[in-house]
């Protein structure tokens, strides 16, 4: 598909806007992303952010509970939100004939969602059992994304269990959210994206009719969450009820996804050398050579790429049988990172790569909610919607001897190590 035309504005009251027309169906999509995410989240409220999520689906001062899901089911479309490390989005997708009812009710929650201990208390209820669904009794539950961050880093914000631990969620009161949400829900602190069979002018009107008069409240100041890189291997043990094998998690600290973006992304490409494929090295190796592992993975982000500013975090994780110890797994991956750095990549191997990484991003463009979410948190991320076009061509740049430059990086006296072995005992 051609790239649309992007058109930026900011409303009165500090609201960023993204509109990216596109006439081929008539669908648009409608996201808002708050720059706030489970990095911010306040010491001792371990989960909050994913709970205030659910709460801005509640209601609001004019809307009763559940009238938002009316609302857009009732029109033809879908809806969620998600919580990332560093940004919260909520999104609708709907005909285009629906635009204004998607923009009404995403104003509509940002002005004044509905805040009630019954609801409150009803949404912790359900986040405690997302949780048990999720982490708690399932295998691997957390594995890497919960149990990884706190071997590899120190602080509060990147170690801590995004997802929640009980204590702290039962403890949240009406008093926290009101103070998160003045804090971080302000037109200011917030990029709302319009994409799809929309008419510039129109949306601009509209856009200006339901935001803007959102009272406008200051933009928070957003903390560095930097922190040292490790200085030697860092390795912990997680015993996991539910587990039918042991696995191995390794993780590794990236650059600045946002500072750094070219070295950022030449660890994209690394990651699909090591293991895209049956003919990537590590799969070859580690899964149809010797075979010391059953399924080998790497990638950029616990989340996947471009959810997070710095710090970021590579890894590479791998299930095994209780047979093969974790040593010889990390002697390969390592002897494959310091050829890597040594000799870097073919032309072939890297054409074979990058082109698999475009393909992918194009067809995942091709989804209007996939490209609405994305100008949406480029924009809030990166201060440039138009970079997710741009990344797909970017990558296809990345040089052999930038890849060679990342593995270099990747050192085992850097690193975390986290074991997960099976462990007899009944769930939680």
């Amino acid at each position: 598909m051609a790239e649309p035309v992007l058109h930026r504005l900011t409303l009165d009251n500090g609201l960023r806007v993204v509109l990216a027309p596109d006439r081929s169906a008539p669908v648009v999509g409608v996201s808002v992303h708050y720059d706030v995410g489970f990095r911010s989240e306040p010491e001792g409220r371990t989960g909050f952010a994913h709970l205030f999520e659910h709460l801005m689906f509640q209601g609001s001062e004019s809307l009763e509970k559940l009238a938002h899901f009316r609302h857009v089911q009732g029109s033809g479309g879908s809806f969620n939100g998600s919580t990332h490390p560093d940004y919260t989005d909520y999104f609708e997708v709907l005909p285009s004939a629906a635009l204004e009812r998607a923009l009404f009710l995403e104003a509509d929650r940002m002005r004044a969602p509905k805040l009630t201990a019954e609801n409150l208390a009803n949404q912790i209820d359900v986040v405690k059992e997302e949780i048990r669904l999720n982490v708690l009794n399932r295998p691997y539950g957390g594995f890497p994304w919960i149990l990884l961050p706190p071997v590899l880093y120190n602080t509060f914000p990147n170690a801590h269990n995004g997802y929640g631990d009980f204590t702290d969620l039962e403890q949240a009161s009406l008093e926290d959210c009101a103070a998160f949400f003045d804090t971080y829900y302000a037109p200011a602190n917030a990029v709302l994206t319009v994409a799809g069979d929309i008419e510039v002018e129109r949306a601009r009107e509209l856009i200006e009719k339901h935001f803007g008069d959102v009272p406008a409240r200051p933009r928070p100041e957003r903390p560095s969450f930097a922190e040292p890189r490790p200085t030697s291997e860092l390795r912990e043990t997680h015993a996991d009820p539910h587990a039918p094998l042991p696995a191995l998690a390794v993780g590794y600290r990236m650059p600045d996804p946002v500072g750094e973006i070219d070295a950022y992304l030449a660890h994209l490409v690394l990651a699909s050398v090591l293991v895209d494929g049956d003919g990537s090295r590590l799969q070859q190796r580690l899964v149809h050579g010797q075979p010391l592992v059953t399924d080998i993975n790497a990638g950029a982000g616990l989340f996947g790429p471009f959810e997070a500013r710095d710090p970021d975090t590579f890894s590479i994780t791998a299930m095994h049988t209780p047979d093969v110890g974790v040593d010889r797994i990390l002697g390969a991956v390592d002897e494959e990172l310091e050829s890597l750095a040594a000799q870097p990549p073919t032309s072939d191997e890297l054409a074979r790569v990058t082109a698999r990484w475009s393909a992918m991003l194009h067809a995942e463009h091709d989804r209007l909610v996939n490209r609405t979410l994305g100008f949406g948190s480029f924009e809030l991320l990166y201060g440039d919607a138009a970079l997710m076009h741009e990344v797909a061509d970017r990558i296809a740049a990345v040089s052999a001897d930038q890849v060679s430059q990342a593995a270099k990086g990747l050192r085992p006296d850097s690193r975390a190590v986290l074991l997960v072995e099976p462990a007899q005992g009944g769930t939680q």
